[in-house]
């Protein structure tokens, strides 16, 4: 008798096969003489859409709603039907003794395996396969130390809990706004808060009112000084009288040093990366989508097999991969990181609770560097950078402490305080690591304890070499200036600031009760690791936020979408119910079916107080362009990267790109330019007022040499190193008989 071995994606199962001695290619399987190997494409199975239970709900209505099944039926997706049929196959196998799940270890990865054994009826005996990283040795451990499949049960019925209960409010709350306002809207219990919070975020900026402040410097003995509040320690002052006047009582004036203090500081490693810090700073650095981001994680931890579980909210390593540590390290020791990994090699390595602790290890530890070798050459640029960005910072939580000394000096003129700072490095320790990075200037801040008006004045006094002075000692001022600036809004979210707020929502919540945001801050906020980039990429596609430049908007939609919804769906303390039951129900301390009744009673309010509403919904995108289907007038969106004309009937669905953001550069100011479809031809148009015709684009570049591409360098590449250097040469010089 044979197991069958489902994984969640076919490169997983191709490396599962591999190490299990599988090579015989069946439709959708791989088999060996114990194993049979076998995948899903993400999910093969799904909750039915409302028409499958009953064929009326096919038309929008109101007075169809709420949608309640009593007993939820489950499909097959149309696009992956054929592999669920093969693995239908291989599961009623009569030499098939035990199914094997190896699908994703975490709660969306255990409903994918589940749901297909629920709908095809298999009731065979089932084990678990539990592993963070799809290297060989992971795969052979992981099959040495199986569990009991009965053991995920409970998290099975959270995951399967959390999807009916979106499903509830979701389908019905989106149909019910759509049917009421005869509009095109979604929400939900995650996309709504988020939305929420970029609103908030909008209404701040507009309600703000920039007030002018004032700073003064002086130089005094060498050192550049900043006057700073004695009552508040700010450096900015609101009167401008007061500065000038201070200003002319400065002159030839002397600063006597009151204060000397010098303080031997330390700083550590920021730590190792969870999905979200990753996603932030492939963001902050790079400008990547989140959603950008976890697909470069996913090909580095499936296909090239260098990186750990990318779906992880743990910054943590658990004890158990302390002895793998060096094995990690000579791994990746190639390229840039030979200057840093072999000095570690050497000594016994140091761990601390900083980084190791396994109580903070959920189920999956932090994305770190796997025991697989890697080849750099083999990685597209975008996989070599967040490469880069996980294994300069395992290799810094390894690294000493950054140590230098802070020096400040305080003095006093005309019963005013002026300060200065300055700093002695004594050990660069972990910030080595980053100094020969592309974005080490963004890694660290170096100026601490900096005022939050981040001023040149104070940047200018906070990072200077100081002389050796005494207390009580005079300086005469030699110059004085003053800073004008004005105080500034909030800023606009981008995708790095949103996936913050969505991950510590607190601050955002109306609700005072601190067992709410308790909960909200232990629950991980919005949404998880893994859902956050989906749900952002969703608010765009909805055209429900837009992007100027690296900052999200609210849109009109958007806006308009928040005034309808009911209270309840735009405060993330829904969420954090939901995630807090859920969170119980996987550990078995609450009923999966007590949960799903909670859910249903709070569909059915939900539904009422939108048929009651009294709102109103109004395009003002409307343009003169005509539905080429329906005839009726198109609206004008931005989307994520591109400007599209939306038939206004949800019905229809028609759209069409007419403008997106394109990778092109333009020569005069180097902008990405915008490439335009007009009829037939398309035109590159930058916000300069650059513009040229993509033929002529293309022509120009071809004969900048610029048409040339990777395969093509690959193939030259390797042609010179098939081909033999100077023949003859060669030839000759062999038969010279020293």
């Amino acid at each position: 008798m044979k197991s069958l071995v489902l994984a969640e994606k076919p490169s997983v199962a191709r490396d599962i096969a591999r190490v299990l001695n599988c090579h015989k290619n069946l439709s959708g399987a791989i088999e060996g003489s114990q194993y049979i190997v076998t995948w899903a494409l993400g999910h093969l199975v799904t909750l039915a859409d409302p028409e499958e239970y009953d064929q009326k709900f096919k038309e929008w209505k109101m007075s169809y709603l709420p949608m309640i099944p009593k007993k939820w039926e489950l499909v097959v997706i149309k696009q992956t039907a054929k592999q669920y049929r093969n693995v239908k196959t291989q599961l009623f196998r009569k030499d098939v003794a035990e199914i094997i799940i190896a699908t994703d270890a975490g709660r969306e990865g255990e409903l994918v395996a589940r749901w297909i054994l629920d709908k095809s009826g298999c009731q065979k005996p089932i084990k678990r396969l539990w592993i963070s990283s799809v290297t060989d040795k992971a795969i052979r451990e992981g099959f040495s130390h199986l569990k009991d499949g009965h053991q995920y049960n409970a998290l099975y019925h959270a995951a399967k809990s959390r999807a009916e209960a979106d499903w509830l409010v979701g389908i019905n709350a989106t149909r019910a706004l759509t049917c009421r306002y005869n509009a095109q809207l979604s929400c939900g219990r995650v996309q709504t808060p988020t939305l929420a919070i970029i609103a908030q975020r909008e209404s701040e900026i507009r309600a703000f009112h920039p007030e002018e402040y004032y700073t003064l410097t002086c130089n005094a003995g060498n050192v550049r000084w900043t006057w700073q509040n004695q009552k508040n320690g700010s450096s900015r002052s609101f009167q401008k009288s007061f500065i000038m006047n201070l200003e002319k009582s400065l002159k030839n004036q002397a600063l006597t040093v009151t204060d000397i203090k010098k303080t031997a500081k330390k700083t550590y490693s920021p730590g190792l990366y969870d999905l979200t810090e990753l996603q932030r700073d492939a963001n902050k650095h790079f400008g990547f989508s989140a959603k950008e981001t976890l697909n470069i994680m996913q090909r580095l931890y499936e296909y090239h097999k260098v990186l750990t579980y990318p779906r992880t909210d743990s910054r943590y390593i658990g004890t158990d991969i302390v002895p793998t540590i060096k094995e990690r390290l000579k791994a990746c020791n190639t390229g840039p990181y030979k200057q840093f990994i072999p000095q570690l090699l050497k000594t016994p390595l140091k761990t601390s609770k900083s980084f190791v602790d396994d109580k903070k290890v959920s189920d999956h530890h932090a994305i770190i560097p796997t025991e697989e070798y890697v080849q750099l050459e083999h990685m597209s640029n975008d996989e070599r950078k967040i490469y880069d960005l996980v294994v300069r910072r395992f290799i810094s939580v390894l690294y000493p402490a950054f140590e230098y000394e802070q020096t400040t000096l305080e003095a006093a003129a005309a019963n005013q305080r002026f300060i200065a700072k300055g700093k002695i490095i004594f050990s660069l320790g972990w910030r080595a690591i980053y100094e020969s990075a592309n974005f080490a200037g963004d890694m660290y801040n170096d100026d601490d304890n900096i005022d939050e008006t981040n001023d040149n004045s104070q940047l200018q006094t906070s990072n200077q070499p100081l002389p050796a002075l005494k207390q009580g000692e005079k300086l005469t001022v030699n110059s004085t200036t003053v800073h004008t600036g004005k105080t500034k809004p909030p800023s606009r979210f981008t995708e790095a600031s949103l996936l913050t707020a969505m991950e510590n929502p607190v601050k955002y919540m109306e609700s005072r009760d601190a067992k709410a945001r308790k909960t909200l801050g232990e629950t991980g906020g919005l949404g998880t690791v893994a859902t956050r980039a989906d749900i952002i990429e969703k608010l765009f596609h909805s055209f429900l936020i837009e992007k100027h430049g690296n900052d999200i908007q609210i849109t009109s939609k958007g806006k308009q979408l928040l005034d309808l919804v009911p209270e309840d769906l735009k405060k993330p303390e829904l969420t954090a119910q939901w995630e807090m039951r859920l969170s119980d129900i996987a550990k078995g301390n609450y009923k999966e079916h007590t949960f799903i009744q909670e859910i249903q009673n709070y569909t059915k309010s939900l539904i009422e107080e939108i048929r009651s509403g009294e709102g109103t919904f109004r395009h003002d995108n409307l343009t003169n362009s005509k539905c080429p289907r329906c005839g009726k007038r198109m609206l004008a969106v931005n989307g994520k990267n591109a400007r599209l004309l939306v038939c206004q009937d949800r019905e229809c669905g028609y759209r069409e790109t007419i403008a997106r953001t394109s990778n092109a550069r333009c020569p005069n100011c180097h902008k990405k330019m915008e490439l335009i479809k007009k009829g037939t031809e398309e035109t590159f148009v930058c916000a300069c007022g650059y513009k040229e015709k993509l033929s002529a684009f293309k022509a120009r570049r071809a004969k900048e040499g610029a048409g040339v591409t990777k395969k093509d360098v690959q193939n030259y590449m390797k042609k010179q190193k098939e081909e033999p250097v100077n023949t003859a040469f060669a030839d000759a010089f062999a038969k010279i008989k020293l």
